[in-house]
């Protein structure tokens, strides 16, 4: 099993900046992707971002330029540094690990945390 514990969220002004964590610990393999989702009131889950054990990166193309992506594997951690933030980004961000093993993948969630971005 994984645990994921996420921080980071809260309010903040459009044009702001905020930085969200999340922590894995517990049988964590040594490939595995990590990344980002978000889920707005009344929208679908969306990925955001996701960064894999290699350092290969993927964005959400609403985010390309503005989100940073970045993990420490040394401790299971992974980053989401969010610039010029705008009001449409507020939504509920979840941490996500993916892993691999015998052909099978395995998800793992945090369990969310609120970003509010103010007008």
């Amino acid at each position: 099993q994984v645990q994921l514990v996420e921080s980071g969220g809260g309010l903040v002004q459009a044009g702001g900046s905020l930085r969200l964590s999340c922590a894995a610990s517990g049988s964590i393999f040594s490939i595995n992707v990590m990344g980002w989702y978000r889920q707005a009131p009344g929208e679908q889950r969306e990925l955001v971002a996701a960064i894999s054990s290699g350092g290969n990166t993927n964005y959400a193309d609403s985010v390309k330029g503005r989100f940073t992506i970045s993990r420490d594997n040394a401790k299971n951690t992974v980053y989401l540094q969010m610039n010029s933030l705008k009001p449409e980004d507020t939504a509920v961000y979840s941490c996500n690990v993916r892993q691999y093993r015998d052909g099978v993948h395995y998800d793992y969630w945090g369990q969310g945390t609120q970003v509010t971005v103010s007008s």
